[in-house]
């Protein structure tokens, strides 16, 4: 009799240290009694469950979780072949749904991401892939969103990484963007010209009333090449000054 106190006490004592479990301010425990998920949702701290495999607590992360999507081979609508890839931010929001309604949570919105990253970008052209990503962004968020949410799982953000293009199209833009920017340097070269000319036409009508005036910019052009090193200095004349020169009639 006196062994046997002992002995249940610490029996007693190894079933109730068995059955304590502590969750992280960050964890929430999911609870099976006999196979059957009761309702309620137990954490943080710590929490008591019946031993002996009567009780069995699963433990659900509720922070977010960060994966990337694998590079996607694509086809874009005007048959442009392209490497997507992203990274896709999500968090559980109902730690029960997301136990009960899936089985793996993490592997099912990792392939449901691949997938609609192949979707979603395969229906866009090139440009629009290269130049609107903000809104393919938020068509995917959307669209994950809405099949994720019966596994109480919330996708926060999904960011479109890097789209590897092929290098004959590489090439084809390079030179497109080359052309480009030639084409808008002569555009700006002739903007240019027409305001000189502009500002000549309208230098032209202010000196037309004082003759002097032209003979002052003369004299100030060659005082302009008179200051550079040159041997042989040209003075263009008027035209009607050989006339002096000429035979009368």
């Amino acid at each position: 009799m006196s062994i046997a106190l002992p002995l249940v006490g610490v029996l007693l004592l190894i079933a109730i240290l068995s059955g304590v479990r502590i969750l992280q301010e960050f964890e929430r425990g999911v609870l099976f009694r006999l196979g059957s998920c009761l309702k309620e949702v137990r954490g943080p701290g710590l929490t008591l469950i019946l031993p002996f495999g009567i009780d069995r607590l699963t433990k659900v992360d509720l922070r977010v979780i960060t994966f990337d999507v694998p590079s996607q081979d694509v086809i874009t609508r005007d048959n442009v072949s392209v490497k997507v890839n992203a990274v896709v931010y999500f968090q559980v929001v109902d730690a029960r749904r997301a136990i009960l309604e899936v089985e793996n949570y993490l592997f099912a919105s990792s392939q449901l991401a691949q997938t609609t990253l192949r979707s979603v970008c395969g229906q866009q052209d090139m440009d629009t892939l290269l130049i609107d990503r903000e809104r393919l962004n938020s068509t995917i968020q959307t669209i994950l969103d809405r099949h994720t949410d019966p596994w109480g799982v919330k996708v926060t953000l999904v960011e479109i990484k890097q789209i590897d293009l092929p290098q004959e199209m590489q090439r084809a833009m390079a030179k497109q963007a080359e052309a480009e920017r030639e084409r808008r340097a002569k555009v700006i070269h002739a903007e240019g010209e027409e305001q000189a000319a502009r500002k000549l036409v309208e230098a032209a009508k202010l000196m037309e009333p004082h003759p002097v005036t032209v003979q002052l910019r003369y004299l100030q052009t060659l005082t302009e090449i008179a200051s550079e090193n040159n041997s042989t200095t040209i003075f263009p004349l008027p035209i009607e000054w050989m006339s002096v020169f000429m035979p009368k009639k």
